[in-house]
């Protein structure tokens, strides 16, 4: 009985995302072997993070030599050990030279996965060359790195149905879940004068005092907010909310959020019209284009309950038909070079 072929799945543990793909690879028969390069597993090694990266970093030197020769050790390692047949990196710009001059040595059939802009890696074009087939979550930067003759497929993000059912349960609460930028305080702060019942969820929020050093900040926005919870709950949050507010940073494709909202059964309240490619406006998710226009919004998911979850029906059958992990992987798995 022939063995199931091995993938050697490369991420960072942001979010635990790499569980959804691991899962999606298994269903397809593979044998998946992950490992997160950038995981702080022990006290050591987030005391080793704090001291030797993210403090040079906060006052102006550039850690990443140190924190690229641990992760890439680290990863060799990991290689060396599993003997893939495949390999899949996500993200990955920390990683060394070491790392993948073994990979090409090995001739390993391989995919490097973006599921964040280019501006925020630190990989050339030349290297994107060379080392592709590269997966990007935007359509303008996979077209950009086509033209660039890399070899390059726009695979948008993803809703896992694996990690929760939705519920019935409403909270009445407009929730935001993510990182805090200029422009989603803006915004959280506005329906909050409007006198709506708002919450964020974050360590960037959280008035905690754990979190204000975890973050190196005194200060916090006067914003009612949790600290960081886990993915599954998150789901959970963002679905039993009258509204989940969905504020997209500086950045070329949609978040994993616009799929998993309406994924939960969520009322997903976005602001990018481009969503339209995914999700019917209106009836499968929401848009807005002004701070005006949000309010309006958020205020008609408290009070109309028949048409909110009128939209978070369709929204939910939306995703499980075209939007899941699964259907990602299904194109993923294609692309090997």
């Amino acid at each position: 009985m022939s063995r199931q072929p091995r993938v050697l799945l490369v991420t960072p543990a942001f979010h635990g995302y790499h569980r959804s793909i691991a899962r999606a690879l298994e269903r397809r028969g593979y044998e998946v072997v992950t490992h997160s390069y950038d995981a702080f597993e022990t006290l050591r090694d987030k005391v080793r993070n704090k001291v030797a990266v993210e403090l040079p970093r906060r006052l102006g030197a550039d850690s990443h030599a140190h924190a690229a020769a641990w992760a890439t050790h680290r990863a060799l390692t990991a290689l060396r050990s599993t003997g893939p047949d495949r390999l899949i990196v996500v993200k990955g710009d920390t990683l060394g030279s070491a790392f993948w001059d073994e990979v090409v040595r090995r001739r390993l059939p391989r995919i490097l996965w973006l599921y964040d802009d280019l501006a925020r890696h630190r990989y050339t074009l030349h290297f994107l060359r060379e080392i592709g087939p590269v997966v990007s979550y935007a359509r303008s930067e996979a077209e950009h790195l086509v033209g660039c003759g890399i070899n390059a497929t726009f695979v948008p993000n993803a809703f896992d149905p694996d990690l929760a059912e939705p519920s019935a349960r409403r909270t009445g609460e407009i929730v935001f879940v993510g990182a805090r930028y200029a422009n989603r305080v803006a915004v959280l702060t506005r329906l909050r004068q409007a006198g709506l019942p708002v919450r964020a969820y974050g360590r960037q929020w959280s008035h905690h005092p754990l979190d204000r050093l975890r973050t190196w900040e005194i200060g916090r926005p006067d914003i009612p907010a949790e600290r960081d919870i886990a993915l599954q709950a998150a789901y959970a949050v963002q679905g039993e909310a009258a509204a989940a507010v969905n504020i997209h940073g500086p950045q070329a494709g949609l978040s994993m959020r616009s799929f998993e909202v309406p994924g939960m059964g969520g009322l997903q309240l976005v602001d990018r019209a481009d969503v339209a490619e995914f999700y019917d406006i209106g009836t499968e998710t929401l848009v807005f284009e002004s701070e005006e226009q949000l309010v309006e919004l958020a205020g008609r998911a408290q009070r109309d309950r028949a048409w909110s979850e009128r939209i978070r029906a369709a929204g939910r059958r939306r995703s499980l038909a075209e939007h899941t992990f699964a259907h990602r992987v299904a194109r993923v798995d294609g692309l090997w070079a």
